[in-house]
């Protein structure tokens, strides 16, 4: 949680791109951008998994170049048409035959209009004129005559409706599907138009199933929809395709498919489907807000396009065709003519015969495949939002570049195989763009606040500390920036000061640039200690390096760290010796004293120069502690706070002392080794000095005469205990104190 605080600006910034993509998905902000970009990943899916075979149960009967210049140009007279559609019915034994093309108006090809006017101005008195004019008349109304053909055979012509200021009309509307009542009073949003061009009333009635051909062409001018149902004044008309499907089918009825209830018991308003009632059957053909039905386009379309079979009108005017080749197959009569104007714009192609458009649906009418943007769909686009966006808000700010990048890439990956998988087996066409370019953004403002905002400020504290502290714990500290600043603050911590002895008997034998070299030599081994494990470096003070644990990183084992890095800069001294002697270079000591205590830390010092330091009582008695080696002989000097927050040693207590400025007598201790790395003999040795101290301390000279005996038979040669010996020495000659507390007195620093 205090992680989630510290990022808290960054994830605001990082849920912005949701909210917009919010905002955008509940239409409150419509962004084209991502309206275009659904667009494009919806057609290059399309393209991508169109099947690209022939479905051989639909064929184009196409009015294509070749028929206009074989048999006229358009329109044609009916006679033509007529003698068309016996050939299919008749010759080919077709199941099924639409036209994509509209009949508005008489024909006046066969001249019979010009025949009637001669025939009332001159021969209206000529006996017997009229009733042969009447059969003349009938062998030449080619209207009559393709109205025959088209009687009693399953038909469905075409017609188109319009939306002009005007609201025109002509010709003869069918029957609508549905009425307004069926719809329950719910504000469906259907394709609405005020006119009309249809079928004159003779072909009409002899063929009284239509359907409109109007496709939805989007804002980019690309057609990828066809409504299924329109509305022209309060009623509701099929188009081509779903008319001749219910054809197909056995002329079902057409009710409106309400869902069921919603999310908090809330129902959406529109259409969910359109269903035809077979028997005690009900087949649902799923629908977008606007009652359309996307094209499941099956390849590139046209004549070469692989998708359905074309066949020239003028072929089967001439009879080129073979009887029976196209038995019980689905006719649709269209054009691919640039001069007659039926070619769109479509995801798949921008030359695209509009009568190809109506074969796909109702190839996938009959396959049962149809593509639907479902009602639920922006339900959809926010439960994606929100599980993405907050994911992605919650866990940037908190991982690495590399591990951002990887989330959001997987993210990315999750949600376009989630939106396929849907698509490919349900065929949902959902919303995508939103939520991409959601997860891009959001990775990209993230990555953004991290280099110009939190780096920025990691800059400046890797520019503030990185003289100090070791750049470990730089990397540390600029995982939270905010954390860290050079105010001061009291904290329990752990400091240590270590003096080099020798370099100012160095300094008359060598020229100062060999001990420049020679000491900074020195001070880059031990320094290197310090910072490997955890040490901030305060200052050097010509031959001494005074450092600190516990700051700027709170640092709980800094007691530990610091006896550790001790032990091993006296080791490293004890390396270097060998080198010196090696070398004939005389040898170095080293004397470090260590403490922990509540100190003060912060940037401190002038206006004109500051440092990063510690302050206070614990500090001083940490500089004395180091000025105490030498009294006892030993390279380490630990005061007894520090040794209690670092038990993973062996100690051997060498006093308790009262230093100058301090009334309060403290015990100091030697760390001897790592407590697992103690032998016996090592141990005896430390039992037996606690017991020469309790005897000490007890003024029994006798006894501590004895103990020391002990004890230099075990190490003769340490300093320590001739130290005490001396002492005893002493102590004997005056009078028992009692108020003597065992503690030794310095009264210099």
């Amino acid at each position: 949680m205090g992680s989630l605080l510290r990022h808290w600006p960054r994830i605001v910034v990082t849920l912005l791109p949701l909210i917009f993509a919010l905002l955008h998905a509940v239409g409150i902000l419509r962004l084209g951008v991502l309206e275009r970009l659904d667009n494009i990943i919806y057609d290059s899916r399309l393209m991508a998994t169109m099947p690209k075979t022939l479905d051989d149960r639909i064929v184009i009967v196409d009015i294509d170049e070749k028929s206009l210049a074989e048999v006229g140009r358009w329109p044609w007279g009916r006679n033509k048409l007529s003698a068309l559609t016996d050939e299919l019915f008749d010759r080919q034994k077709i199941a099924l035959l639409g036209f994509d093309v509209v009949f508005a108006e008489a024909d006046e090809s066969s001249g019979l209009k010009r025949l009637n006017e001669l025939a009332q101005k001159e021969l209206r008195d000529q006996a017997g004129f009229v009733d042969k004019l009447k059969q003349l008349q009938a062998s030449l109304d080619y209207d009559a005559m393709f109205a025959k053909s088209l009687e009693k055979r399953p038909v469905v012509l075409g017609y188109y409706l319009t939306s002009d200021r005007d609201g025109r009309t002509s010709g003869v509307l069918p029957a609508p599907v549905m009425g307004k009542q069926t719809l329950q009073g719910r504000p469906i949003t259907f394709t609405t138009w005020n006119g009309y061009g249809s079928n004159i009333a003779q072909l009409a009635s002899a063929a009284p199933v239509a359907g409109h051909f109007n496709p939805i062409q989007e804002a980019d001018g690309v057609v990828r929809s066809l409504p299924l149902i329109a509305e022209y004044k309060g009623q509701y008309y099929e188009s081509l395709s779903l008319a001749m499907f219910r054809m197909l089918v056995g002329a079902p009825a057409v009710v409106p498919g309400f869902p069921r209830e919603r999310f908090l018991g809330r129902s959406y308003q529109g259409l969910e489907s359109i269903q035809l009632k077979l028997g005690n059957k009900t087949l649902a053909i799923p629908v977008d807000e606007r009652v359309s039905s996307l094209v499941p386009f099956r390849g590139l379309g046209g004549p070469k396009g692989g998708s359905f079979r074309y066949v020239s009108a003028a072929d089967l005017l001439s009879r080129a065709i073979p009887a029976n080749e196209l038995k019980d197959k689905i006719i649709l009569v269209g054009t691919t003519a640039p001069g007659l104007q039926d070619l769109r714009v479509t995801p798949v192609s921008e030359i695209y015969p509009g009568v190809e458009a109506h074969a796909n649906v109702i190839s996938g009418l009959l396959d049962g495949k149809t593509l639907v943007k479902p009602d639920y769909a922006v339900g959809y686009d926010v439960v994606v939002l929100l599980l993405a966006g907050l994911v992605l808000a919650f866990a940037l700010p908190l991982i690495s570049a590399t591990k951002a990048v990887i989330l959001s890439v997987v993210v990315i990956a999750a949600l376009g195989a989630f939106n396929l998988w849907l698509y490919l087996s349900y065929g949902l066409v959902l919303p995508l763009a939103g939520a991409l370019t959601m997860v891009v953004t959001a990775f990209a403002l993230n990555m953004s606040y991290g280099y110009f905002v939190e780096s920025r400020s990691k800059r400046e504290l890797a520019n503030l500390f990185g003289t100090y502290v070791p750049p470990e714990l730089v990397d540390e500290m600029v995982k939270d920036p905010d954390s860290y600043s050079m105010q001061a603050t009291n904290r329990q911590m752990t400091v240590m000061f270590c003096d080099m002895r020798g370099f100012t008997k160095m300094s008359e034998q060598m020229e100062p640039i060999q001990l420049q070299s020679l000491l900074n030599g020195v001070f880059t081994r031990l320094t290197g200690l310090i910072r490997f494990n955890r040490g901030t470096i305060d200052k050097y003070m010509g031959d001494c390096v005074m450092a600190f644990w516990g700051a700027p990183v709170e640092t709980p084992e800094h007691a530990h760290l610091a006896v550790k890095s001790a032990m091993e800069m006296a080791n490293a001294v004890r390396g270097i010796n060998d080198e010196h002697r090696a070398k004939g270079i005389p040898e170095i000591g080293i004397g470090i004293g260590v403490n922990t205590g509540n100190m003060c830390v912060g940037d401190m010092g002038s206006n004109i120069r500051r440092s990063y330091t510690v302050i206070g009582d614990a500090v001083n008695l940490g500089s004395r502690l180091e000025g105490l080696s030498k009294v006892y002989g030993v390279d380490i000097v630990v005061s007894e706070s520090a040794r209690k927050l670092a038990p993973d040693f062996g100690w051997q207590e060498l006093d308790r002392v009262r230093v100058k400025g301090k009334d309060q007598a403290v015990a100091i201790f030697w760390p001897v080794a790592p407590a697992n790395r103690i032998g016996a003999e090592t141990e005896a040795e430390l039992k037996a000095w606690a017991s020469f101290l309790k005897a000490y301390r007890a003024q029994d000279w006798d006894q501590c005469d004895l103990l020391m005996l002990n004890l230099l038979r075990m190490n003769a040669k340490k300093y320590l205990y001739h130290l005490y010996s001396d002492r005893v020495a002493s102590m004997r000659l005056l009078p028992f104190d009692l108020e003597w507390d065992g503690a030794t007195n310095f009264e210099t620093k």
